[in-house]
């Protein structure tokens, strides 16, 4: 009865499902881009980077959400259509999530990018201030009051006094504050970025691990039969209780790994959430796939673009420049502001109306801010320092990201193209040669369970690389990615 064994022979079909659960988001989805000011030293036109408008992002979560605990307690994935609310009252996504959904919900919602909203609205107004002229000052003295000549005293009423500020004080410190903004726009700019490496890294974990639920699921099933037909052959004496032993070991494994892989699922999803910004969003199945082209890197070309245009190494070298306006100002401190005064006196005891005028200048004798100027000097030498400490973690970070790239693709390109055929030829011969009664059963449990590590393997290298892609698109400032081929090709 080996011929009834050809039932396995439906493992190897099943076991190439991978598609993916949905089409890739359409590219007009992105995010909105805009381009900040030049004098953030960011040209028109080159790669769109926006600061948040706080004004249209929520906390993203409300006192009725549910407590985080077990993955079991959390509710089950909400099917494609459904419709739902959030407890906040935005209303739920009525199909799969998308990349590109989650990437404008992100903008529209995350505090991250509200707050250096903030920053960079602060930073404008301490700029507005620092270029103020001081206000003048009114006083109204009264002296000799009660004199037995004129019980009526002498009164100065008004006396205005106002502080000339010299050497260009004002506009040096202005120029500093305004470097200052250009340093929150940088800065701002890098946080929306890094959030979209977070959100696209979560993303691509979420995928790998619903494509390799898939999987399991179809190896758990398919594991079922083989044990249901080994216990037929055994029971018929066509069969070894060493192979339904094998088989269900094999089970319990398959069983064992779905299981694991359905209780992170939940906390993943909650993990992409909270990067978005939206903890609350309903739990739902993530349309993506993993078997897009990945995109192709030069680290020498991808190095030479990120140090030329990342906003964390711009912001440095402004900070640069901020820094020699700082020394400027410091050093310009000692001269001398004039005050001046002019004001109505009034002389009750002759009955007269006089005018005064003053002029005071401070005498720089001890304090000339020469320990200012020292410091200003320092914070010079510290912020080009840190040109090259931010320039070092850029390239540094970099390629820790296309070292890890590089070896997942290579992984998976070496799976797709040599390891899983292969592995999937030698199930199907030793297939055949059981059915023609020259191995053992045993030899084909093992090319099953070959196979069924192949595809769980190239599963988790495409996801690794592409979280390591993310990684890399966000130091290259990419808004719209990944790339999506054209239809057909």
């Amino acid at each position: 009865m080996k011929n009834s064994l050809i039932a396995f022979g439906t493992l190897l079909p099943l076991l190439g499902v991978v598609g993916c659960v949905s089409g890739p988001p359409a590219a007009g989805d992105g995010p909105r881009p805009f381009s900040p000011s030049p004098a953030a030293g960011i040209r028109p036109g080159s790669s769109p980077a926006a600061v948040p408008d706080a004004g249209v992002v929520r906390a993203g979560y409300s006192s009725g959400d549910p407590p985080a605990g077990d993955a079991e307690k959390l509710p089950p994935p909400r099917a494609a259509g459904g419709e739902g609310v959030v407890p906040d009252g935005t209303p739920a996504p009525a199909a799969e999530v998308t990349l590109a959904g989650l990437i404008n919900l992100a903008v529209e919602r995350n505090p991250r990018l509200a707050q250096v909203g903030w920053a960079v609205e602060t930073a404008r107004g301490r700029a507005v201030q620092a270029g103020l002229y001081p206000n003048p000052t009114l006083s109204v003295t009264g002296d000799e009051l009660g004199d037995r000549t004129g019980p009526g005293g002498i009164w100065t009423a008004p006396y205005f006094q106002q502080e000339i500020i010299t050497a260009n004080k004002l506009g040096l410190s202005r120029a500093a504050a305004l470097k200052e903004v250009d340093q929150a726009t940088l800065r701002a700019v890098a946080e929306r970025y890094r959030l979209f490496t977070d959100v696209r890294q979560n993303y691509f974990e979420v995928v790998t691990l619903q494509r390799r639920a898939d999987t399991l699921r179809q190896l758990v099933g398919l594991a079922e039969q083989s044990v249901e037909n080994a216990n037929k052959l055994l029971k018929a004496k066509e069969g070894s209780e060493l192979d339904v032993v094998q088989l269900e070991v094999d089970l319990e494994r398959y069983r064992a790994d779905l299981d694991a892989t359905a209780r992170s699922l939940p906390a993943a999803f909650r993990r992409l959430a909270a990067s978005v910004g939206a903890d609350a969003l309903p739990y739902s199945r993530v349309a993506g796939d993993l078997e897009l082209p990945l995109p192709d890197y030069d680290l020498d070309r991808v190095r030479a673009y990120v140090v030329g245009v990342h906003p964390e190494l711009r912001s440095a070298q402004v900070g640069v420049e901020r820094a020699q306006l700082a020394l400027k100002r410091a050093t310009v401190e000692p001269v001398p502001n004039v005050t001046l005064g002019t004001g109505y006196v009034r002389q009750n005891q002759n009955k007269s109306s006089d005018w005064v005028i003053s002029a005071s200048i401070p005498v720089p004798v001890w304090n000339r801010n020469q320990g200012n100027v020292r410091a200003a000097n320092a914070q010079v030498g510290e912020a080009v320092s840190e040109v090259g400490r931010v320039q070092n973690d850029l390239v540094g970070r970099l390629a820790t990201a296309f070292a890890t790239y590089a070896a997942a693709r290579q992984r998976a390109e070496r799976y797709k193209a040599a390891i899983l055929p292969k592995a999937e030829q030698t199930y199907r011969m030793s297939l055949k040669a059981y059915q023609g009664g020259q191995f053992e059963y045993l030899r084909v449990l093992q090319a099953q369970r070959a196979v069924a590590d192949a595809r769980l393997e190239y599963l988790r290298s495409l996801g690794e690389a592409w979280r390591a892609a993310s990684d890399i698109a966000g130091l290259m400032l990419e808004d719209q990615w990944p790339a999506i081929p054209p239809p057909g090709k």
